[in-house]
């Protein structure tokens, strides 16, 4: 990550990094004795056999009952570059499309890259591995991984065997709209209303990407604030333009040019804060996590399908452990549309290894000893299984009185090194995952 202006605002937009020096470690209240509280915890856990994808299941059968009904689960990780909580997903994400109905994996990605990795998913266009380096550029690196690859290679070769019943890729970021989400637009609008297509080129003039993503996001960050105000207020012109329209006969086309136009404009909107202006950081990350949530639920909605939502802890979970930078978070969000057809799933880990960016501009590798003392990490290691799964609203006492208190907790984004964050556990998540150990990802093209 550069700390340059530009590297600054993509840290917050597109990650959790680090925004606020010195965060303090919050010092919890009285607590039963830690053997107590681990033995209760012990009572309601269930052991996971491996993160690994392939194999048996049944030890992920106790998380069908954790999450109902769900219509959209967030699974999140403590690092964004760690292999164990990506294989981990790959895994549950094959158990829900077998045992749930599941058949959305969304992704903290762009939704224009998760428009093309769908198109693989479905129809076998494209090199998906062309796709990731291509699309997985900048703050989204972390992504072009060997175990995404994996995931997205078993999907394409379930829906060869299911062509009926297909699994689909989204991505529900908006730190970037690729050229396909302007083209398709500009297709659309000439099949349908011919007589707004020159006003729709003159909208969207100069926006049409270019260049690779790392360096469009870059280029446009370092536009002046005034430039970047007038750019979005064009995409929301073009937006309203094609909102005006008739559907016609085909509703379910007109939906999904609807929302790539929404799309084009919320990059835009996303760009539309002044970053000099401290008072608005927190409004442009409520924007962002507001709007992930909301593509979501749109893609739900107009798909019909259950969702595996991959994306940080902080993201799927309901409480903020940075208010200040970060007001509310996507899983806030997404409850207060789907109530109960939403759940959280939080990850943690008591030791291992992860890539992040360290202060020098460069990825790194960092290796973590055992989680220090008096954090959540220290007492959820105690358990007496390795790796393990936990509903945090069922968990008894004097168990339940602990998760409910905020303690330091590991929540690394895309830097390193970050303080910890104070963060109450059954506040945020429904459910929690453990590990006791994991190994940094294998980057791919690095």
């Amino acid at each position: 990550m550069k700390r340059h202006r530009t590297g600054l605002i993509l840290t917050l937009l597109i990650s959790l990094g680090t925004v606020a020096a010195g965060t303090p470690a919050a010092t919890a209240a009285p607590t039963p004795a830690p053997s107590a509280v681990v033995a209760a915890l012990g009572r309601s856990a269930h052991p996971l056999r491996t993160v690994e994808p392939g194999g048996p299941t049944d030890d992920l059968l106790p998380l069908d009952r954790m999450i109902g009904g769900a219509q959209v689960v967030g699974l999140g990780e403590a690092t964004h570059s760690s292999h164990d909580f990506l294989a981990l997903k790959d895994r549950v994400f094959r158990h829900l499309v077998e045992k749930k109905g599941f058949r959305t994996f969304a992704l903290e990605g762009a939704w224009s890259t998760g428009l093309r990795l769908n198109d693989y998913v479905l129809y076998g266009k494209g090199d998906p591995r062309r796709i990731f380096r291509e699309e997985f550029q900048r703050d989204y690196l972390w992504w072009n991984n060997t175990d995404y690859l994996k995931l997205v290679e078993w999907m394409r070769a379930y829906n060869v065997r299911h062509p009926g019943d297909p699994v689909r890729f989204m991505g529900d970021d908006i730190g970037w709209a690729g050229r396909e989400l302007y083209d398709s637009v500009a297709v659309y609008v000439a099949d349908h209303y011919p007589e707004l297509s020159s006003r729709l080129a003159e909208l969207y003039r100069g926006l049409r990407p270019t260049v690779p993503a790392g360096t469009y996001i870059e280029q446009y960050l370092d536009k002046p604030y005034a430039e970047r105000q007038e750019m979005a207020e064009r995409t929301g012109r073009a937006l309203e333009l094609l909102k005006e329209q008739s559907p016609g006969k085909d509703r379910e086309a007109y939906d999904r040019a609807v929302q790539n136009a929404a799309v084009v404009d919320q990059v835009a909107r996303q760009y539309d804060f002044d970053f000099a202006d401290p008072a608005q950081v927190p409004a442009a990350m409520r924007y962002r996590d507001e709007t992930m949530a909301a593509n979501v639920v749109w893609w739900q909605r107009h798909t019909g399908t259950k969702v595996l939502l991959s994306a940080h802890d902080a993201h799927i979970g309901y409480v903020p452990s940075d208010p200040a930078n970060y007001p509310k978070m996507q899983g806030a969000f997404l409850r207060g549309t789907l109530g109960s057809r939403y759940r959280s799933v939080g990850l943690t880990f008591d030791r291992g290894s992860f890539n992040a960016t360290g202060p020098d501009d460069a990825i790194h590798r960092w290796t973590l000893g055992p989680a220090g003392a008096g954090s959540n990490e220290q007492t959820l290691d105690q358990v007496r299984f390795a790796d393990y799964l936990v509903d945090l609203r069922s968990v008894g006492s004097p168990a339940r009185a602990w998760l409910a208190e905020g303690r330091p907790t590991r929540s690394i984004g895309t830097d390193y090194p970050e303080d910890l964050r104070t963060i109450a556990l059954a506040r945020s998540y429904d459910v929690l995952i453990h590990l006791h150990s994991v190994t940094a990802a294998r980057l791919r093209d690095r």
